[in-house]
C-alpha cells in the first residue's frame, strides 16, 4: 500500500494548486501525508488486528484531527454512533488499497471493499469507486493485463476507461466524487510505464491531486511490484512510526 500513501503525500502540494503536466518535483518541503494516508493505514490496521472498520476509522482519524478531512467526515468521526452519511465521494476509494492486497479472490475483496465504504460512503456510488479501486489492485497484483484489467473493471462498473489522459486533461477540474475521479484514476494507471509515472499522470490531470495519485499509486504497486528507492525513502521519511510500524507488518504478511 506504499505506493499509495506516496501517491498521497506527492500529490498533497498539488490539491487545490492544479498542475497540468507531469514534470514537477517529486518532494519538496510542503509535501506531506494527509487524511488519504491516515485512513489508508487504519484500514490496514483494521485488517491485521480484525477490528471494524469503522473503530479504526475513527480510532486513528481522531489521533490525527488536523489531516485534512471533509466536513462529512469529520462530523462523522466525531459522532457518539457510526451511522453513514450516504456520501459518493472518492474518501472510499482512496482508503481501499489494503483490502486489494490482502485478500484472496475476487469475492472477498470485492465484498471488504463494499464494507469499508458502506460505514460512511454507503450511497451506490461510493460503494462502486471502492469496488473499483481495491478490485483493480488485485488483479494487478495476481498478475491481469492492463487489457484484462480495463476489461473486467469497464464491464462490471461501466466506467468509461476507453479514454486518453491528453482527451481528459485539459477540461478537467477539481471532483472529488467516485463517478468524476475514480474512472480518471485508474487511466492514470493504465497509460503508466512505471509507480513514479502513474502518480505524476494522476495529479497533471489537475483535480483532485493527492486522492486520484493515491488511488492510481496503489494500482501501480500492484501491478509493477516496485517502487523505486527515491520515492520509498521521500515517503518514509515524511511518516511517523506508528504508520511505518503498521506498513511493515502489512506488508510482510501480505508479501506486498
Amino acid at each position: 500500500m506504499l505506493g499509495a500513501i506516496a501517491g498521497d503525500v506527492i500529490g498533497s502540494v498539488y490539491e487545490g494548486h492544479p498542475i497540468k503536466s507531469t514534470r514537477f518535483p517529486l518532494f519538496g518541503p510542503a509535501s506531506v501525508f494527509t487524511d488519504d494516508t491516515v485512513l489508508t493505514v487504519a484500514i490496514a490496521h483494521s485488517i491485521l488486528e480484525q477490528v471494524d472498520y469503522a473503530s479504526s476509522l475513527k480510532d486513528f482519524g481522531r489521533r490525527y484531527p488536523d489531516a485534512g478531512y471533509g466536513a462529512s467526515f469529520y462530523h462523522w468521526l466525531y459522532s457518539p454512533d457510526d451511522k453513514p452519511y450516504n456520501s459518493w465521494g472518492n474518501g472510499s476509494a482512496m482508503r481501499v488499497s489494503p483490502i486489494g492486497f490482502a485478500f484472496g479472490s475476487m469475492e472477498q475483496v470485492l465484498s471488504e471493499a463494499r464494507n469499508s465504504a458502506a460505514v460512511t460512503h454507503n450511497h451506490p456510488q461510493g460503494i462502486k469507486g471502492a469496488q473499483a479501486t481495491a478490485l483493480a489492485i488485485y488483479l494487478a497484483r495476481t498478475g491481469s493485463t492492463k487489457a484484462d484489467i480495463k476489461h473486467h473493471i469497464s464491464e462490471r462498473f461501466s466506467y468509461g476507461l476507453g479514454r486518453r489522459l491528453d482527451e481528459i486533461r485539459p477540461g478537467y477540474g477539481f471532483d472529488v466524487s467516485c463517478q468524476g475521479s475514480v474512472p480518471e484514476s485508474i487511466i492514470a494507471f493504465l497509460e503508466s510505464n512505471d509507480v513514479e509515472d502513474a502518480i505524476r499522470n494522476a495529479i497533471s490531470l489537475g483535480g483532485d491531486s493527492d486522492t486520484m495519485a493515491c488511488i492510481a499509486g496503489g494500482i501501480a504497486q500492484a501491478y509493477y511490484k516496485e517502487i523505486p528507492p527515491a520515492i520509498v525513502s521521500g515517503v518514509r521519511s515524511r511518516l511517523p512510526g506508528e504508520f511505518l510500524h503498521i506498513v511493515d507488518v502489512f506488508n510482510a504478511r501480505y508479501g506486498v
